[in-house]
């Protein structure tokens, strides 16, 4: 396979750039292709077969892009599809999962939360991770329910999402958590507005960084990493390509967003 091939990188919609941010930065010459599936998001709410329905569809597409290696930049679609993909497909997959095992060491609490959405929570991926952790530790787990359909409405920083954020970290508090585990590729963007509901000494742990370590990891020992710069990120949507836009941090929202239906 071409090393100068695509990074294929697919979510439930815009909250996957999170992701992808950290990817662009560390692999700063590899070409990204974006695909926000915006249209049938969310996937927490969804069956375990209609996840991998959706994630098939993504890679497919993808693939047709030519993607020499598709980071599922969804942790509802990596607990509930990753294992199907991998053995369908010729072609490597990174996945994401909400970064317990980082809480559970750093805890001094003994106590730890995780906001994510029903369809990761539910899965058999985050329960066996879940039970490995929880034998010495406390774990609060939270359903972040209308999270992300606000932040695919563009409403991230509304006062609605705040009020909501306080009433689904109150038990988290209550239990005396010194930790937060998002568990969601959308969550990341709440950061700013977590801090002000938290107390101060709660740390927040995401999985992005890790995520494009594993990439370049994967990359590396395949001898696919170019060492050219490649033309510029491209950004597919099925939902509205403004709130994408808007979405990805200064400065690296010059870059175009396109409508495609798939």
């Amino acid at each position: 396979m071409s090393k100068d091939k695509p990074v294929g990188i697919f979510d439930s919609g815009v909250g996957g750039t999170s992701i992808w941010k950290e990817i662009h930065h560390l692999l700063p010459l590899e070409h990204t292709i974006y695909l926000a599936d915006s249209f049938n998001a969310p996937y927490g709410e969804k069956s375990s077969e209609e996840i991998v329905r959706l994630s098939i569809k993504n890679t497919e597409k993808l693939l047709e892009m030519g993607a020499k290696i598709i980071v599922v930049a969804c942790n509802t679609a990596t607990t509930n599809a990753i294992t199907h993909l991998r053995t369908s497909y010729n072609i490597p997959f990174i996945g994401i999962e909400p970064a317990i095992k980082p809480a559970a060491l750093q805890t001094r609490a003994k106590c730890i939360g995780i906001l994510a959405t029903k369809g990761t929570l539910s899965s058999n991926l985050f329960a066996r991770a879940s039970d490995l952790y929880s034998k010495d530790n406390k774990i609060v787990e939270v359903v972040g329910k209308g999270l992300v359909e606000k932040i695919e409405q563009g409403q991230k920083d509304a006062r609605v999402v705040h009020d909501m954020l306080t009433e689904l970290l109150e038990p988290m508090i209550q239990a005396g958590i010194d930790y937060l585990v998002l568990g969601c590729s959308h969550y990341p963007y709440l950061i700013p507005t977590l801090k002000k509901i938290l107390p101060p000494h709660v740390q927040i742990i995401d999985s992005g960084m890790a995520v494009a370590k594993q990439t370049r990891v994967v990359l590396q020992s395949l001898d696919l990493l170019t060492s050219e710069q490649q033309q510029i990120p491209e950004f597919f949507t099925n939902g509205d390509p403004e709130i994408l836009a808007e979405i990805i941090p200064a400065p690296l929202n010059s870059f175009k967003v396109n409508y495609l239906d798939f």
